[in-house]
């Protein structure tokens, strides 16, 4: 598996985009449990079909780009294929010594946006670190070993010891990235709305932005058309509910889903609809 995704990294990024769009549409069509998480999802955000419809081949094409961004050589730089909007909140927040959370949902190319923004940034404020869980396939950990081991990214685990990490990173000026709206293990988050539907949000991130003072950044890494790359955008989210540490876990994962919301309505046809939100948490028991 290593040495395929290895020749399909060296295929144009553009050629495999395309395919993975056509990708999209067959699971869409063979997987009828798919289409009704996406259209339900869909339908409970109030979107409208023909703004969320593009996501089938999204999806898709998040996909294929795989071998590319996390087989391509070390040395191959992102410079020619990314377009940054918004970098200037990100630095003001790291040169104030505040640290930053970059909260980035499963939007755009989420795969790309975490090398993209190690790599420009590293070089002056050091590593991003991240809480990192392992493969759950065997055949897929040196895939993503390879992946997360790139200049400027640091990996914590998904653990008592690595959310400290992520805590002393802070405080320190670091910066981290935070994917929120994934459904977290039972009794690591909390029932908040989303699009109107109470789900299961994880607390991680209101907790540390409420302990370390660090800046939320919204973030989202646009996927553009076929062959014209990405664009990065970041705003800084300052809900009052990270702010302050007498705020209950709901209220701020609340205020945390607010933020996914906005950048979701911003390019619907680019968000994970096919993903269960709204599903039951698991035990790690």
């Amino acid at each position: 598996m290593t040495r395929l995704f290895h020749w399909l990294a060296r295929l144009p990024l553009p050629l495999m985009q395309r395919l993975g769009a056509g990708l999209g549409w067959v699971v869409w069509w063979l997987s009828p449990s798919y289409r009704r998480h996406f259209k339900a999802n869909v339908q409970a955000a109030g979107m409208a079909w023909r703004d969320a419809r593009p996501a089938v081949s999204a999806i898709g094409m998040m996909v294929a780009e795989l071998p590319w961004v996390w087989m391509r050589p070390h040395s191959a730089t992102l410079n020619d294929v990314m377009q940054w909007d918004g970098a200037e909140h990100f630095e003001a927040a790291m040169l104030a010594g505040q640290g930053v959370i970059i909260l980035s949902p499963h939007l755009g190319s989420w795969e790309i946006g975490a090398q993209a923004i190690a790599e420009k940034f590293g070089p002056r404020f050091g590593p991003m670190v991240a809480l990192f869980r392992p493969a759950r396939k065997a055949w897929l950990e040196p895939l993503v070993a390879n992946a997360r081991t790139r200049p400027y990214l640091d990996s914590a685990p998904t653990s008592l010891a690595g959310v400290r990490t992520l805590i002393r990173t802070l405080r320190k000026g670091g910066y981290t990235a935070i994917l929120p709206d994934q459904v977290p293990p039972l009794g690591q988050g909390v029932w908040a709305p989303f699009f109107g539907r109470e789900v299961y949000t994880m607390t991680l991130l209101g907790k540390l932005a409420q302990q370390t003072g660090a800046q939320v950044i919204l973030t989202w890494c646009e996927r553009l058309a076929p062959g014209q790359g990405f664009c990065m955008h970041m705003r800084p989210f300052d809900a009052p509910e990270l702010r302050d540490a007498s705020v209950s876990p709901e209220l701020a994962a609340a205020a945390v889903n607010r933020g996914v919301e906005a950048m979701v309505r911003h390019a619907p046809g680019q968000y994970l609809w096919g993903y269960p939100r709204d599903k039951q948490p698991r035990s790690e028991a």
